[in-house]
């Protein structure tokens, strides 16, 4: 017997497998399902074994890690914010990553360097936000939200600073990471392992996730230590975005639609919510990312661009319902 809280997860664990397989599958060479499944069983051509394991694989493993990272950081974001219109940049995070990610682009450096600077950029917001929230006293879900509104908006000026200098040759490569790509994505493992390491940590919590949604003062009346649990989800949605931004910059939309979304399908158990947002967020970046790379093809499209144009008239439609 199914459990009722398992079945979605079931559901959306095989649509994930589903469109990881369609993933693979489709390209500038399209092979067919039969064919990957050789492949994952040791046989087909090399062409097969290269283009899947080698290229498409990886890419898609890290779309999936991304957007299960951004969705569930979206979804911690909106319970510490009490804000269902909270997503995982609204602290300035992303812009914190792009500005370390440019600095490293201008000074000519390579791949693994650039994500360590993406990475050491959204920590650095993270403090930055945290301490300007904090000041002299306590910081409150308002407070820290519209420092961090304040920050980004900081760290938008620095970026288009830093655009209007650049060399000429550099603003592709810029602008593609600033939209979103997943194309150079290759080491999706940390991602993964993250996203379930999280996902473990934070599901046994998910009864004081549910109490702390509904306020603080009721949360400390029934027993919950408020302010632990209110750090403890910073750091970890802050540490998902931050690794997400790594992996392939700023993909927007998907951290604000997928948990928004689920709450008005599965209702506002964090219990479910929070694993159903790691497996809904990954199945739709990958196919978003299946998307970029054939409606143009042979040339891609980053992935930002098409999550925000899937993503703009969802939410939009998501309020209209909710009104």
């Amino acid at each position: 017997m199914i459990r009722p809280i398992t079945l979605p997860l079931l559901v959306l664990a095989l649509a994930g497998v589903l469109a990881m397989v369609i993933s693979v599958g489709v390209g500038s060479v399209a092979i067919s399902p039969a064919d990957v499944l050789s492949v994952f069983l040791g046989e087909g051509s090399n062409l097969q074994r290269t283009l899947i394991l080698e290229l498409r694989l990886p890419r898609t493993l890290s779309a999936f890690a991304t957007g299960g990272l951004l969705a569930v950081a979206g979804a911690l974001m909106q319970v510490l914010l009490r804000n269902p219109l909270a997503d995982p940049y609204v602290l300035g995070l992303s812009g914190g990553a792009a500005v370390g990610a440019l600095l490293a682009m201008l000074a000519g450096l390579g791949g693994a360097v650039i994500s360590g600077s993406a990475f050491a950029g959204a920590l650095l917001a993270t403090l930055m936000v945290f301490g300007l929230a904090h000041g002299t006293g306590s910081w409150t879900p308002s407070r820290l939200l519209l420092t961090g509104v304040v920050v980004a908006a900081g760290w938008g000026a620095v970026i288009t600073l830093m655009l209007a200098i650049s060399p000429a040759r550099e603003l592709p490569g810029m602008l593609y990471w600033l939209m979103g790509d997943v194309s150079y994505a290759r080491i999706p493992w940390p991602g993964l392992v993250l996203l379930t390491v999280v996902c473990v940590l934070v599901v046994p919590l998910g009864r004081s996730l549910n109490v702390l949604a509904r306020g603080p003062m009721q949360a400390a009346a029934l027993g919950i230590s408020v302010r632990p649990l209110e750090w403890l989800i910073y750091i970890l949605a802050s540490l998902l975005t931050a690794t997400a931004v790594t992996m392939a910059g700023s993909i927007g939309f998907v951290g604000l639609v997928v948990p928004h979304m689920l709450r008005l399908v599965l209702g506002n158990d964090q219990r479910l919510i929070l694993p159903a947002c790691a497996l809904a967020g990954g199945t739709l970046l990958v196919l978003a990312d299946t998307l970029a790379r054939v409606v143009i093809a042979p040339e891609q499209l980053p992935v930002g661009v098409i999550t925000a144009l899937l993503g703009v008239p969802t939410f939009l439609y998501l309020l209209y319902r909710s009104r």
